[in-house]
């Protein structure tokens, strides 16, 4: 099953959404800012994604310039401000069974799906 980590009001995103609506492979939206991840979640999408947490964070947000940006945060403390703020969670991410992308650009998941 793929799944994408949508967020509506998104260009890139809803460019994402439209490739996988044009593929006709059946897929699961999960609007990550009501829906948000929890910790073991967030922790195996950065698995798939191998990616550490800092680099999952949209660090442009107002959210992460407030409250994180230049502090000495652990893995644990990032994933936990994702989790408090999923704002700050990179878009779209699409999941295909084992594997995971960041659709920036949205080209990317053509690659995996």
């Amino acid at each position: 099953m793929i799944k994408i980590y949508h967020n509506n009001r998104c260009k890139k995103s809803r460019e994402a959404l439209a490739l996988l609506e044009e593929s006709k492979k059946d897929f699961e939206i999960i609007n990550y800012l009501k829906d948000t991840p929890t910790k073991s979640e967030l922790e195996h999408i950065l698995q798939l994604l191998s990616l550490s947490p800092l680099a999952l964070i949209r660090k442009n947000e107002a959210v992460w310039k407030e409250h994180y940006k230049n502090k000495s945060l652990s893995d644990d403390d990032l994933i936990a401000a994702m989790v408090q703020h999923p704002k700050l969670i990179e878009r779209p991410i699409v999941i295909v069974d084992d594997k995971a992308v960041i659709g920036r650009p949205p080209s990317l998941i053509k690659n995996i799906i």
